[in-house]
């Protein structure tokens, strides 16, 4: 099993690295000046401060390692815009080189804003660039070549009226139910902040290839509108590339937040034929219809979880609910799927 640290630095590799070479392939770290700096270059920094349950970091496997004071990570330098957690940008990092862990997987920036729910996130002081031959490396030198291809395949998404509304459960769901019925399935998270172990459950139930932003070259999906357009037609490559019968598709947050997901949703709706709002509660479906004009075909997510939340959300919206972590719903949810993809996937109810 690898251990998360490369063979020549001592380094954590953090699972933002994960479409690297930079365990296995020499690199320097330097220190370069602040103007130099760039989204998505990868840094080394140090761990500083009294350890929590958040000195934790997200390694390539997708395995968690706790962090210890001292310990040197690689990242990438990003942005999140995080709703219920923290907010940060590694271009609020000043001269001082001290930053901030925004997520466990190795999104680097300062924190500007964080929730008092949580403890303190996990600081850090900047040693360096990572670079081969004096040049800096960032997550765009790692993007894997893929041909340019259209995606002729149904796509089932999942979106969200929040963070941690229940995107990822409900695909896990979904791809199971898929790929025990024969399908080749593909996983993907088109938006949100970089966490590999998202998409690796997406694989555990049964999806024959996953892909994210991370492959695009992005540790998160705050980016200008231009380079998300660029990235997403990457991604669409790569799940062209990979041949599915039905790609199951996550927008992470929710499309009202500066992940660009109403890009996401634009970008696929010739293909989507099946979409589950993830909600947090039964008001929240109407904000998302009002607001968005989305049109699902199923409201699920914690605003499912009594009968009275499944109650307000059919009086609310007039729409079918569905608590997905109960087997009852299990039939009900392969009939919707069954009437929505075409005949030719050959998914069957039974």
């Amino acid at each position: 099993m690898i251990s998360g640290k490369d063979r020549n630095n001592g380094c954590f590799l953090s699972s933002s690295t994960r479409i690297t070479d930079l365990y296995d392939v020499d690199f320097d770290v330097s220190a370069i000046e602040r103007g130099d700096w760039g989204h998505g270059d990868y840094v080394a920094a140090r761990v500083t401060g009294q350890p929590n349950s958040l000195y934790k970091i997200e390694i390539p496997s997708g395995r968690m390692v706790d962090m210890m004071e001292g310990d040197l990570v690689i990242g990438a330098l990003g942005k999140r815009a995080a709703t219920l957690e923290g907010v940060g940008s590694w271009e609020d990092i000043a001269d001082d080189g001290k930053l901030h862990a925004l997520t466990s997987a190795g999104l680097f920036g300062k924190a500007t804003s964080t929730s008092l729910l949580l403890p303190p996130l996990m600081t850090m002081q900047y040693e360096g660039h990572v670079q081969r031959g004096g040049k800096t490396l960032a997550m765009r030198d790692f993007i894997a070549p893929v041909e340019d291809l259209a995606l002729d395949t149904p796509v089932i998404l999942m979106v969200g009226t929040s963070m941690s509304a229940g995107k990822t459960t409900a695909g896990k769901v979904v791809v199971h139910e898929l790929s025990n019925a024969g399908l080749r399935v593909v996983g993907a998270k088109f938006t949100g902040a970089a966490r590999y172990r998202d998409m690796l459950s997406f694989r555990d139930s049964g999806a024959a290839a996953i892909f994210d932003f991370v492959d695009a070259g992005l540790p998160s999906t705050v980016v200008p509108q231009k380079r998300f357009e660029e990235a997403m037609r990457h991604m669409i490559s790569c799940m062209a590339a990979a041949k599915p019968d039905v790609v199951v598709a996550e927008a992470g947050a929710s499309p009202m937040e500066p992940y660009n997901g109403a890009v996401a949703i634009h970008a696929l709706r010739n293909h989507l034929v099946f979409v589950l709002l993830c909600a947090s509660d039964p008001y929240s479906v109407l904000g998302v219809q009002t607001a968005f004009g989305l049109h699902p075909h199923v409201i699920t997510g914690p605003a499912t979880n009594t009968t009275a939340g499944v109650a307000l959300v059919k009086k609310l919206t007039g729409l079918p609910a569905l608590n997905l972590l109960d087997p009852k719903s299990m039939q009900p949810l392969r009939k919707m799927m069954s009437a929505a993809l075409p005949d030719s996937v050959g998914f069957s109810a039974q």
